[in-house]
């Protein structure tokens, strides 16, 4: 009798423990996920509140939304290569231009040459912006190719040899305008479009598109028979051909960031464009006044990268290097000689030879600047008057 009520009294304790288990189980199931599900929301509103410390203004949702809406509107700025033809290729032309061969005018047996190259309108009423070798020193007649076939004949209003960039007008108003990027902005490897006129007027508005290969390029070439340096150009492996000269290299956001000037011949996809900003003081003048005198310092100068290949023993981290110097130039007449190192004009700093010409330009001619410069260690500052120029065959700037 013991044995078996002690048996049984185990037997409905193990079934009581049982079925307590089972309903606590059932209970913990309806209600912890509550909890977690509370607690939860609780932690998220807790790093809510601290992740709104780290973000200006402590509004995190703010701040995101504005981000969101930031990286929304670059990407809507982006436009493929079609977009891009479309947005500019209405402000191409096409620019074809006549000299004389002969030295004697009275000769009968001189030729009328043409050439052709390419443009870019810049301003409605007839300013076009191209290279100074497409319509050279003396043209005899400058016909523009409008992007509705129309022809009409044009004036060369300015022309720099060094820089190799002009300024051309024609008698039209209303003319559809190319949008001028930031040429400082560039980024290598972000995309390049170039549109020209290749081999002719036969293949005009001719639409090709690559990278920007490599920024501030130096290379030596031959300008109306004299050497001449060209620096700051954008290197691009966008396909540039004879007739592409002068002719906008495009951003992605259909924005001209260099005007196309010349390719390496011995090798692929190595073509140069003189960087946009260098021309927008230019542009403005001839906007605001009608014309632009083109200011000299009476100086050339290399920037660190290259002044340490001319000479292996050179250490220079900032600045240019002036290597010539015009004994008949402002610079000169200002104590600045060659081998001194300038860091700045008018306290803004200069590290290439192209961001000292802009300054230059922005300056303008009879206008005074001040240039830091360091001479043997020693930081020197000389207040120069620039000039005008008026000789093209001065390799000095």
């Amino acid at each position: 009798m013991y044995t078996r009520n002690r048996g049984g009294i185990l037997w409905r304790g193990l079934i009581i423990a049982l079925l307590s288990s089972l309903m606590t189980g059932v209970l913990l199931m309806m209600f912890i996920p509550a909890y977690i599900d509370r607690s939860y929301r609780q932690m998220q509103n807790m790093n809510s509140s601290n992740n709104a410390d780290k973000v200006p203004g402590g509004q995190n949702l703010a701040y995101t939304e504005a981000v969101r809406k930031e990286q929304s509107d670059e990407k809507a700025d982006i436009l493929d290569v079609t977009g891009i033809a479309k947005k500019v290729m209405p402000a191409v032309v096409g620019i074809s231009t006549s000299t004389i061969d002969g030295d004697d005018l009275f000769r009968s047996d001189m030729e009328e040459i043409w050439s052709v190259g390419s443009g870019v309108i810049v301003s409605e009423n007839g300013y076009i912006l191209t290279n100074h070798h497409v319509i050279g020193n003396n043209p005899n007649q400058i016909v523009v190719t409008l992007s509705n076939g129309k022809t009409v004949n044009a004036k060369s209003e300015w022309s720099d040899s060094t820089l190799d960039l002009a300024v051309i007008k024609v008698d039209f108003t209303g003319l559809p305008v190319a949008q001028l990027g930031d040429s400082d902005e560039i980024r290598v490897g972000e995309t390049a479009v170039a549109i020209g006129n290749p081999l002719g007027l036969q293949f005009q508005r001719t639409v090709t598109a690559g990278i920007i290969s490599a920024i501030n390029r130096t290379i030596q070439v031959t300008t109306d028979g004299r050497r001449n340096y060209m620096e700051g150009l954008i290197q691009t492996d966008a396909s540039i051909n004879p007739g592409n000269s002068g002719g906008p290299l495009i951003n992605s956001k259909g924005e001209v960031i260099g005007i196309n000037t010349i390719k390496v011949v011995s090798a692929e996809g190595m073509g140069f464009a003189i960087p946009i900003n260098i021309a927008k003081p230019v542009i403005e003048s001839f906007l605001d006044k009608g014309e632009y005198v083109t200011p000299y310092m009476g100086l050339f100068a290399y920037d660190h990268v290259v002044a340490e290949y001319v000479n292996q023993g050179m250490d220079i981290q900032k600045g240019v290097y002036v290597t010539e110097v015009d004994k008949n130039g402002p610079v000169y007449k200002a104590g600045i000689r060659a081998g001194d190192i300038i860091t700045h004009m008018d306290d803004e700093e200069v590290n290439t030879m192209l961001e000292l010409r802009q300054k230059m330009f922005k300056c303008g001619h009879e206008k005074s600047c001040k240039i830091r410069f360091i001479r043997h260690g020693k930081v020197m500052e000389a207040q120069v008057k620039l000039s005008s120029r008026t000789n093209d065959g001065l390799i000095t700037r």
